[in-house]
């Protein structure tokens, strides 16, 4: 099952602004490139992550469903409230009480909510009377490639 490690997501405040340098030109991840090398301009994480402040919030993976997607245990998910879901999102759902992440899928009307993990069952098993509480939608997560962060 997935579950995240606090009730309460982080909010995200806004501080002093520290932009950082940024290349305009691709990185290749296979063979080199003759790219040039020199920084074009300045970013802050902060523009690039969040585009609604006030409804942006930051969970803490802890589960495995979710791998299939390039989510995975430990991540930080960047969950925006004001985004209505669409059909093909990740989002922060609460059914019946319980939080979890899945992929929502809308087909003639009808709503699914699949794991990302050919290990795990294909979907949640919803039923007539279920309480379903689209929270947020998941729009990026951030993965450390550094043991510990």
């Amino acid at each position: 099952m997935f579950s995240f490690r606090s009730f309460h997501p982080l909010r995200v405040r806004r501080g002093a602004r520290r932009p950082l340098p940024y290349f305009l030109e691709g990185l290749c991840a296979g063979f080199p490139s003759p790219a040039d090398d020199y920084l074009d301009e300045s970013i802050d994480l902060n523009d690039l992550l969040i585009r609604n402040q006030p409804a942006t919030f930051l969970w803490r993976v802890d589960g495995h469903s979710m791998r299939e997607a390039g989510i995975f245990h430990g991540d930080l998910l960047v969950v925006d409230r004001s985004l209505a879901p669409a059909d093909g999102d990740i989002v922060v759902v609460i059914v019946n009480g319980e939080r979890s992440l899945k992929r929502l899928q809308i087909r003639k009307g009808q709503l699914t909510l699949s794991f990302e993990n050919k290990d795990y069952p294909e979907g949640l098993a919803l039923h007539e009377g279920d309480e379903i509480e689209i929270w947020g939608v998941v729009r990026c997560s951030i993965h450390w490639h550094r043991a510990g962060g």
